[in-house]
């Protein structure tokens, strides 16, 4: 099935003077985010009451964006840089306010996705945007919460709990001979919930060795048992691509990778008296072949195996103006590689914050330390504190402190080839955080949040070289600053705007990066973030059934020319049916999200799915 990119650019200038007459009609009205509950802490709290800067994209603003992968998804959040190789999340690095990909935790529900080969793999996922009820995007530190993985922030996927059994099917078809379907069924009654989800998709490839194909399974269960809940996950994705100059140089274009991921939870939720306690089981494995000439694979390849797997408890204690939360993991790693040799590690982690409510609830104050023991780097402590303040019912002042850390990866440590090489005696790097703002989420019309942060680095890493003559090296920085703003804002126009204008939202983020001893090197990772970021987006509603949504994003790379990118969806759904057009890239920009890789032109796309039950 072929698309015709100039039909699909006409069909989005057009639909809104052609559906102009539907303004008078009923539009969906905007859910407000006081109710939801941030499942990424282990203390719940209200997204209202949070003390920190978090954003959400719910469901309906999954379904109105133009992504068909996750890592799209996230372009649209402020704060947050994707940097992608290739298209559709194939290959995604993510950041958060000038982190790198190292620095970001990734979650799913919850469990927490690491890799200790390197974090190219924590995006390897194998969930589909269909299944998520919402994503949870924490920018700034982490650490005392999550670990030493949430560096720069940790972003939680949150999967849909099917309230009926269903059976859906979608097809996808686009340029450059897209494809795509999903099939996904659950099962529900009083006592019990089960389904299921299979996709794959691939395509040609926008130029030449950008070919993919991509396989995801999910499954997610729950079932009553005693007082409580037994929660089950299981995924597995499998993805090969060609890597056409994705790494090292952009003159490896022959560059081929295919990646293997699994991975599976078990957990109990029950009560105790007041206290509510969780258990888990957890586990990940990561199998990564690259090879650097496709058609020539013995010439020269990794293979790399690495493991995760472990136990964690949490135990939530409610009091009369206060809650502690108390929580211990205890995990292993192992990689087995031809390259990196094989490895082992253990890590030991004790949880403990207090949530503490003074003046009727208007002052919230949650102190809270991590402790850590690594068996390779030994003893490490995380300490931070939120603390809140409600001005009014509308506006809150809020700050945090929080200190983070982070072991180097494998990758980091020992890989070795012509254009690189490992460094053995890295340290740990570590920061501390500060962030301090102001944010309304409860007005009728509007939301919003200003933060400022500093991120104050030491012993950073990061690979540099002195000349591009040199082999790329990791190295502990003695300094590396990072300063900023970062707001955002949702208007909810149809309260006073014809009915088809629906919302508008903003997002602008500003770092300000300064490392002492980078005079002499080239970086690779810590000075390639984005120095300004501005997100517009402004979503039309037709009538009851269509929604029309436009994008503008532009960026401002510290290495690499700005540039401007406009993306546009329109959907039609009904209660069974639904059908979506996509154009990203509208105006055909050349642009690079890396240094290494030409991203695609203009890209359309255009979906199908239906509802059986």
């Amino acid at each position: 099935m072929k698309i015709t990119t100039g039909k699909l650019i006409l069909m989005g200038i057009l639909m809104p003077f052609a559906t102009i007459k539907a303004q008078q009609a009923d539009t969906v009205k905007t859910t407000k985010l006081d109710e939801i509950v941030i499942s990424a802490n282990r203390i719940q709290i209200p997204y209202s009451e949070q003390s920190r800067s978090i954003s959400i994209l719910e469901e309906k603003d999954i379904k109105a964006t133009p992504a068909i992968s996750t890592a799209d998804l996230l372009h649209t959040v402020g704060g947050v840089d994707v940097r992608t190789r290739g298209v559709n999340g194939i290959q995604s690095d993510i950041g958060i306010r000038g982190g790198t990909f190292e620095q970001t935790l990734i979650l799913v529900n919850g469990v927490k996705i690491s890799d200790p080969q390197t974090g190219h793999h924590s995006f390897n996922l194998p969930v589909n945007l269909q299944q998520l009820e919402r994503v949870e995007v924490l920018k700034g530190p982490g650490a005392r919460i999550f670990g030493q993985n949430a560096f720069a922030g940790a972003i939680n996927l949150v999967t849909k709990e099917p309230e009926n059994s269903y059976a859906q099917l979608g097809l996808m078809a686009g340029d450059f001979n897209l494809w795509g379907v999903k099939a996904a069924i659950g099962v529900v009654n009083e006592k019990e919930s089960h389904q299921l989800s299979i996709s794959y998709d691939g395509s040609e490839g926008y130029k030449y060795n950008t070919d993919y194909q991509l396989s995801n399974t999910f499954y997610q269960g729950r079932i009553a048992l005693g007082n409580g809940q037994l929660r089950l996950m299981a995924g597995y994705t499998e993805r090969a691509f060609g890597a056409n100059g994705f790494y090292a140089s952009p003159n490896f274009t022959d560059q081929y990778e295919q990646i293997q991921t699994g991975m599976g939870a078990i957990s109990y939720e029950t009560s105790v008296g007041k206290t509510n306690l969780t258990t888990r089981a957890y586990f990940r494995q990561n199998d990564d072949e690259y090879i650097l000439r496709r058609y020539d694979p013995e010439y020269y390849k990794n293979n790399h195996m690495d493991r995760t797997i472990g136990l964690e408890a949490n135990w939530v204690i409610p009091f009369t103006n206060s809650t502690t939360g108390v929580g211990v993991d205890l995990n292993r790693v192992s990689l087995n590689s031809n390259n990196l040799g094989d490895r082992e590690r253990f890590v030991s982690t004790l949880f403990i914050e207090h949530r503490m409510e003074f003046y009727t609830k208007r002052l919230n104050v949650t102190p809270g330390i991590q402790l850590n023991n690594y068996s390779d780097f030994g003893f490490n402590s995380l300490p931070g504190i939120d603390v809140g303040y409600h001005l009014n019912d509308q506006w809150t002042l809020f700050g945090n402190i929080g200190y983070t850390y982070r072991v180097p990866s494998y990758t980091d440590m020992f890989y070795s080839d012509p254009v690189n090489e490992g460094n053995p005696d890295l340290k740990p790097e570590y920061a501390w955080n500060y962030e301090a703002g102001i944010k309304n989420l409860r007005s009728k019309n509007f939301s919003s949040e200003l933060s400022f942060f500093i991120r104050d680095g030491k012993d950073m890493i990061d690979w540099t070289r002195a000349s591009d003559t040199e082999p790329w090296k990791p190295v502990n920085l003695l300094s590396l600053k990072m300063k900023g703003i970062d707001f955002s804002s949702r208007f909810y126009l149809d309260e006073f705007l014809p009915k088809f204008f629906h919302e508008l939202s903003l997002s602008y983020t500003y770092i300000d990066a300064h490392a002492k001893t980078y005079e002499t090197l080239l970086s690779r990772y810590a000075l390639e973030n984005l120095r300004q970021q501005l997100r517009i987006g402004l979503q039309l509603h037709y009538g009851k059934s269509i929604t029309h949504t436009i994008n503008l994003g532009y960026y401002d790379r510290v290495n690499l020319p700005n540039y401007t990118l406009v993306d546009t969806r329109i959907v039609y759904a009904n209660e069974k049916f639904s059908v979506f057009v996509d154009i990203n890239n509208l105006f055909n920009t050349n642009y690079q999200e890396t240094n290494l890789v030409v991203m695609p032109g203009r890209w359309a796309k255009a979906g199908i799915s239906y509802s059986f039950l």
